[in-house]
């Protein structure tokens, strides 16, 4: 492990601090009052400029990431994000704006082509840009999905999702109120239609599903699925995580949904992770349109405008109009590929997701047969056999620099690997992973003993995961060993 800034320490060695003095504050001197004080100094650190400047460069190279070397955490979609759209989103006439000025001054329209790019994408009627992840996006969607049964009078209670769902679908589905009711998937890895149609009663206000479902396959019946869910009463919608498989080749408005969330940061370039900010904007269907959150992004006389919503919106969930850089990088993406470069991602996506399904079934299970989209679930049932979990694959993964895939998610394959390699990865890179997941089958054979012991040669090694979870060091103590 690189020294810390810490062990740099040298007592006296400081940097430059430019004087405050004679500065004006327009009469109002700050204060510090006095019960903010600290008692004792809180020992930071004595250390140069230059020395801080290389510890956190130094830092900054530790971690993983997907402008590093590969990243395929399925279901999350890491891929490259160009530097052309940040630096796009940091122009001065974006960075300078005021969330209060008029829409015409303040690149409203660009909001507004966004909104009409994302319906065109999607199949939808109507935008709001206001949820800034796409798990408040999801929060979002069952509010206005209660708002629009009440309008009804008839309000309902439940909340219908297949048991490979996002974790996100039943902490949103139990937040907004409602009850979560799971369905089994069927031995195809899809939706049991069956077992759909004993839970849906006159109680379900709402099917969640994503399409690609979280095995990476395309729900078949999904027309079906949606007629069913419509002939009991209730609305469907779609968690767009895996939008990336559909775009310019699928619109899930087509399919009969009536409500989705888009993530930008998983299918239209905004940096993913870190905490944020994100993106998750909601499309929906003319008969959910009035109770969308505003301002909304409107076309009126060929202007852009933000239009008020009606009586019938749940309000505001968001100040403003959205998270505004995520919302650049994210038009910047839609208006440089254009509808046939938005289709040659998703058909690259599958691509390389089933070269690497190809290179690798002979030795590691896929989760379930036929072919799927974006993403591919393996099983190390065939490793564990001898003696090796999908665990001691991720983590001997991180000694060939490659980030490990998504494991043990979705809970309906055993010991799984959820391999998402994205468009952005080349073959050259999808090789060099394919070489390393079939090396480690190699020494699962051999009993090697990196297995045991990885990662071997990254800056902190293996952990004892048991006493992390429940003894986590989440801050630097000076007494610390």
């Amino acid at each position: 492990m690189p020294e810390t800034i810490f062990a740099k320490s040298r007592p006296g060695a400081g940097s430059f601090t430019a004087a405050t003095g004679g500065v004006s504050f327009g009469g109002l001197e700050p204060r510090t009052p006095a019960t903010g004080l600290r008692r004792r100094e809180p020992g930071l650190p004595e250390a140069t400029e230059g020395e801080v400047v290389r510890h956190y460069l130094g830092l900054s190279t530790l971690n993983h990431h997907v402008d590093k070397d590969f990243y395929p955490l399925g279901s999350c979609t890491m891929k490259y994000n160009p530097k052309v759209n940040d630096g796009l989103a940091l122009l001065p006439g974006f960075t300078g704006l005021h969330p209060e000025q008029a829409p015409e001054e303040a690149r409203g329209g660009l909001l507004v082509e966004l909104g009409e790019a994302l319906k065109a994408v999607s199949g939808m009627d109507a935008v709001t840009l206001q949820p800034v992840a796409g798990a408040h996006g999801e929060l979002t969607a069952l509010f206005m999905i209660r708002a629009y049964h009440e309008k009804l009078g008839r309000p309902r209670r439940k909340v219908v999702i297949p048991d490979a769902a996002h974790g996100t679908n039943p902490a949103s589905i139990t937040m907004a109120g409602y009850e979560v009711v799971q369905v089994k998937s069927a031995p195809d890895g899809c939706m049991d239609l069956e077992a759909l149609k004993a839970v849906l009663d006159e109680d379900v206000a709402a099917f969640m599903i994503t399409n690609p479902n979280t095995v990476g396959i395309f729900e078949r019946h999904i027309v079906e699925i949606n007629e069913l869910v419509h002939a009991a009463g209730a609305l469907s919608y779609m968690d767009g995580a895996n939008l990336n498989a559909l775009l310019g080749i699928v619109q899930p408005g087509m399919l009969g949904f009536d409500i989705m969330h888009i993530n930008l940061h998983k299918t239209f370039s905004v940096p993913h992770g870190g905490g944020g900010p994100g993106a998750g904007p909601l499309v929906v269907k003319a008969n959910l349109a009035p109770f969308l959150p505003g301002p909304l992004p409107i076309r009126m006389d060929g202007q852009a405008r933000w239009a008020e919503p009606g009586p019938d919106s749940i309000g505001r969930v968001h100040a403003y109009f959205g998270n505004f850089g995520a919302l650049v990088r994210a038009y910047a993406y839609i208006r440089r590929l254009g509808p046939l470069g938005l289709r040659r991602v998703s058909e690259h996506a599958i691509l390389n997701a089933n070269y690497v399904r190809v290179k690798l079934q002979d030795l590691y299970k896929v989760g379930f047969e036929g072919i799927p989209l974006h993403e591919v679930v393996f099983s190390a049932i065939n490793q564990k056999r001898l003696g090796y979990k999908a665990s001691h694959i991720a983590k001997r993964l991180l000694d060939f620099g490659l980030h490990a895939p998504t494991t043990y998610f979705p809970l309906i394959v055993p010991e799984a690997l959820m391999v998402e390699p994205t468009e952005t990865e080349s073959k050259a890179t999808l090789d060099r992973f394919i070489a390393a997941m079939r090396q480690i089958h190699r020494e699962c054979e051999e009993k090697c003993p990196l297995l045991d012991s990885a990662p071997n040669f990254t800056p902190v090694r293996k952990l004892d995961d048991v006493r992390a979870v429940k003894q986590p060091k989440l801050r630097w103590r000076k007494d610390a060993s």
